[in-house]
């Protein structure tokens, strides 16, 4: 059980705490809850897998690849495609447990929009746009690190819903801070800082590539200060609006949990600290807890924005 210290809320959604599970790394909201002692009723929220207006079958192989402090993956947005994730993948999510956010996902403004428009026909609380995505070779780098383009993406997604809109932002980008005014002014209700970080491996003795589509998105610890600069950047253009932010890249302890929310995050998303700990969000929640009591604070919103500089 979540200590009513930890209930907060995102885009006028009540979140019994402040972790949000990543998308890509939990499915479909099922995965962990098969495994012993894993309950989504200890996260605030589940971001679905990513997911596109057709069925897709995702990069080839290899996918996934352990790098110090972090992982590349190039998975590809494999996906059933949003007819059956809503028809079928839906009805069978506890929707009293937690809150659950779609992520969507397309490689034109126009399978954004359609994709947008189906989950809004749906239970889903809130949607996640990736405007992002660094291993797919059309749409989401393209769309995520022009401004302009990622505010055409997201005044479509925004015509077609009255869901509360999550923008994620790339890091590799040359002004993140201008992308999120863009957002904004759009109609964008929050933001995800950050995507993973563009990048790659090689095999020496080979010399070929390690991951199947030459490049993927680097995560786990090692972007974790990146994260945490892009998460402050883009809290200076937010905070003018009252645009909370879901902070990620590289948590894996209650302390660097309380860092991105300092730096100006609202919730916080954990990701690829689950491949190697399923219950690290329970550990987490009474870190949190524990810093909250020490420090004499009621609620982790007193955390937000609250870098002494």
């Amino acid at each position: 059980m979540t200590s009513e210290a930890l209930h907060t809320e995102f885009c006028g959604i009540s979140m019994v705490s402040p972790i949000v599970l990543l998308s890509g790394c939990v499915g479909f909201g099922e995965e962990y809850t098969r495994i012993e002692g894993y309950s989504n009723s200890d996260v605030g929220a589940v971001v679905l897998k990513g997911t596109t207006g057709d069925a897709r079958l995702g990069n080839p192989a290899p996918r996934v690849f352990e790098t110090p402090m972090g992982m590349l993956n190039s998975i590809g947005l494999q996906n059933p495609g949003v007819d059956k994730v809503v028809d079928d993948i839906l009805a069978g999510l506890d929707f009293s447990e937690t809150r659950f956010f779609a992520n969507v996902s397309g490689s034109t403004i126009e399978e954004y929009e359609r994709v947008t428009k189906r989950f809004d026909d749906s239970d889903i609380d809130a949607i996640e746009i990736n405007i992002s995505c660094p291993n797919v070779k059309e749409g989401g780098v393209a769309f995520g690190n022009d401004p302009e383009m990622s505010a055409r993406v997201v005044a479509a997604c925004r015509a077609n819903t009255s869901k509360p809109i999550i923008t994620k932002l790339s890091p590799n980008q040359t002004d993140i801070q201008e992308n999120a005014r863009l957002c904004i002014e759009a109609g964008t209700d929050g933001f995800a800082v950050i995507n993973t970080v563009m990048g790659m491996a090689i095999d020496s003795e080979t010399r070929k590539p390690v991951i199947g589509n030459l490049r993927g998105g680097l995560s786990g610890p090692a972007i974790k200060p990146i994260a945490l600069f892009k998460v402050h950047e883009v809290y200076a253009v937010a905070k003018k609006h009252n645009v909370p932010i879901i902070g990620q890249g590289g948590i894996a302890s209650a302390k660097d949990a309380i860092e991105f929310m300092i730096a100006g995050a609202a919730t916080v998303g954990v990701g690829t600290a689950l491949f190697y700990d399923p219950l690290i969000c329970k550990e987490i929640n009474s870190g949190i807890a524990e810093y909250l009591q020490r420090h004499g604070l009621i609620s982790v919103s007193e955390l937000t924005g609250s870098l002494q500089c």
